[in-house]
């Protein structure tokens, strides 16, 4: 048995920068055709010079694949319109994140009252620049993201013409926000269609599925494989890929994030194969997509077999979800 899969995309992914921007982008260029690219390097991207520098060096990673990086900035809310007006032509999305609730946020929003905000989100609104949120508080950890829910829902009724991205939902309540408000849509990641919290930390700590958001409950991830395998029109695959040396992620402090990139599309199929909805796969990781952002991607045919796979223990030092493990699907072919 095998699938093809047109133009694959991953809407949400992080290439960090340096030795590990080397070391980890030729695994999403390999296999997407494009990927929207996170900001929040030190420090994050908030200008159009240390944009275009940025992506020149992902580029310099990934040039023995056909590859485009969909570029974000890092919000700021004193962005004008005629800064963003400029900045359109370079960028995919704008990235919100709340300061200091992840990786590198320090510097995000510290106060997500509309008025503060307005200027920027009509500009965007007017330039139509998507805006891309990463929905947590800074309260009890499995309740951040609905507490949340009210700041996506004052942001979807106060600027109805703005596209608003919810990145890496987590929660059944996440998931009945999107058939609420027209503007409204989602990115969803392999690991939170796979695992909850009992999986991080129900037995042995397991540090390589420590993420933020941190996995819910077996209803929220079934909230989400609804949403996933049905295709949902306004749903995309976006990793949250989020690779970090061993030494970071197996200490004192772990650092949060799991990496996907080099087995995302194979652990897809075989979660799309359990439930008989291979067919819909397509729409997941790339039509959806497409039709979002109003987006023709590069052409790249990825033919995925289902021949078994044993996942290495390690890409230089990054440990990957599934690692040392067998699964049952094959990248067998990219052209």
């Amino acid at each position: 048995m095998q699938i093809v899969l047109n133009s694959p995309l991953d809407m949400h992914l992080h290439l960090r920068d340096a030795d590990m921007l080397k070391r980890v982008a030729p695994l999403s260029s390999f296999s997407f055709s494009g990927a929207i690219i996170m900001p929040n390097l030190v420090p994050p991207i908030t200008t159009i010079e240390a944009l275009l520098e940025y992506r020149q060096r992902i580029l310099s990673s990934t040039c023995r694949d056909n590859f485009k990086p969909l570029m974000t900035l890092f919000f700021k809310n004193d962005y004008s319109y005629n800064f963003l007006k400029d900045a359109k032509k370079y960028i995919a999305a704008v990235k919100l994140y709340p300061s200091g609730i992840t990786t590198n946020s320090e510097g995000g929003v510290s106060n997500m009252d509309i008025g503060g905000l307005r200027d920027t989100f009509e500009a965007m609104s007017e330039l139509g620049i998507p805006l891309l949120v990463h929905g947590e508080t800074n309260g009890f950890v499995m309740d951040r993201e609905e507490e949340f829910g009210s700041v996506y829902e004052q942001f979807a009724k106060n600027f109805p013409k703005l596209k608003i991205v919810m990145e890496h939902i987590t929660t059944k309540h996440s998931a009945e926000l999107l058939d609420r408000y027209e503007n409204l849509y989602a990115t969803i990641t392999l690991h939170h269609l796979y695992i909850t919290l009992d999986d991080v930390a129900g037995g042995m700590l397991l540090p390589h599925l420590f993420c933020k958001p941190i996995a819910k409950r077996p209803e929220d991830r079934d909230a989400l494989l609804k949403l996933a395998l049905s295709a949902h029109p306004k749903v995309m695959f976006g990793s949250d890929s989020a690779p970090h040396p061993v030494d970071k992620t197996e200490s004192c402090g772990c650092a949060a994030g799991v990496f996907t990139a080099p087995i995302a599309l194979q652990a897809l199929a075989m979660l799309f194969e359990k439930h008989g909805k291979l067919k819909n796969l397509q729409a997941f990781v790339s039509d959806n997509a497409t039709y979002i952002y109003e987006y023709e991607p590069i052409k790249k045919e990825v033919v995925l077999a289902k021949a078994p796979f044993v996942v290495p223990k390690s890409y230089e030092g990054v440990v990957p979800m599934f690692a040392g493990e067998e699964i049952s699907w094959s990248i067998k072919n990219v052209r």
